[in-house]
């Protein structure tokens, strides 16, 4: 197989790299800054209000960015001269990928249950914090959400270094 145009290569490594910064990007930015703030100095139905518009901009933006990332990175891997085949793990560069696509799934899966189970949930249980109904499992599912946010953020960190490992093979 030829290997493909220089040019070509370059804009789905440069399409991969923009659709990790932003995925990632946006989870540490939702992490580390925007949700623990919100939680501390806005109201119920601020918070409320804020979950809806994050859920609504940021969500279909990281799940364009999760298929970018399988389609470059399908790309990528097979234009690789160390890529033998699927599930060819021969050397240190196939394993480190095939490890790096089982975390990808993982990720995957959380973010999932970040977006259609959990923060529908929280933004449920706002709602009814603010209309003065019961709100005993909003607590539980604030510890929920950030657990999954940092198994996500951990998750990306090994998927870095697995890439790094690999860049290096």
């Amino acid at each position: 197989m030829s290997s493909p145009p220089v040019w070509a290569l370059s804009l789905i490594y440069w399409l991969h790299m923009l659709a990790t910064v932003v995925w990632i990007g946006g989870l540490a930015a939702l992490s580390f800054l925007v949700l623990p703030s919100a939680k501390r100095i806005l109201e119920p139905a601020a918070y409320s209000r804020l979950l809806d518009g994050l859920q609504r901009r940021l969500y279909p933006l990281s799940w364009l960015c999760l298929v970018v990332l399988l389609g470059t990175g399908l790309f990528q891997m097979s234009a690789n001269p160390n890529y033998q085949g699927l599930l060819a793990i021969s050397n240190r560069w196939s394993a480190a990928i095939f490890i790096k696509h089982l975390v990808f799934l993982a990720m995957t899966a959380t973010s999932a249950a970040l977006s259609w189970w959990v923060l529908p949930q929280l933004r449920r249980a706002a709602l009814r914090r603010t209309r003065q109904l019961d709100g005993t499992d909003e607590q539980r599912l604030h510890r929920r959400e950030a657990l999954l946010l940092s198994l996500n953020l951990m998750l990306a960190i090994v998927i870095l270094a697995l890439t790094a490992l690999a860049r290096v093979s």
